[in-house]
């Protein structure tokens, strides 16, 4: 199972950017997708998770509530930041839980991270 991230990048504050984030592989099914983040000498932090395969149920970080907006499409997951400020800058990584097709078991995978560097 692989997950590939893109659409990160340099902005202004106040700007907006959609992450993108798709899986891969021998995946019978997507159960939760989320993305996280880490700012340097910052441990890895919650951004925000989606549950279900129609995106039904989501949770956010207290820090982005209101600014972003996380979905879902089959095994890929969006993440539009909107009102971006500069503490924002950070790597941004998904994440998802899969069942495989071979264990019926699953398994938390994660993507190989893109920046987001918000400028004030």
């Amino acid at each position: 199972v692989q997950l590939q991230a893109s659409g990160g990048g340099l902005v202004q504050a106040g700007g907006s950017l959609r992450l993108s984030c798709a899986a891969s592989g021998m995946i019978f099914a997507v159960d939760i997708m989320g993305w996280y983040r880490q700012a340097p000498g910052k441990q890895r932090e919650l951004v925000a998770t989606v549950t279900g395969v129609t995106g039904s149920r989501t949770n956010y970080a207290d820090s982005v509530k209101g600014r972003f907006t996380i979905s879902r499409e089959a095994a890929m997951v969006y993440l539009q930041m909107n009102s971006l400020k500069p503490e924002d800058t950070a790597v941004y990584y998904c994440k998802a839980r899969v069942v495989l097709t071979t264990t019926r078991n699953p398994y938390d995978y994660w993507g190989q991270g893109t920046q987001v560097t918000v400028s004030s």
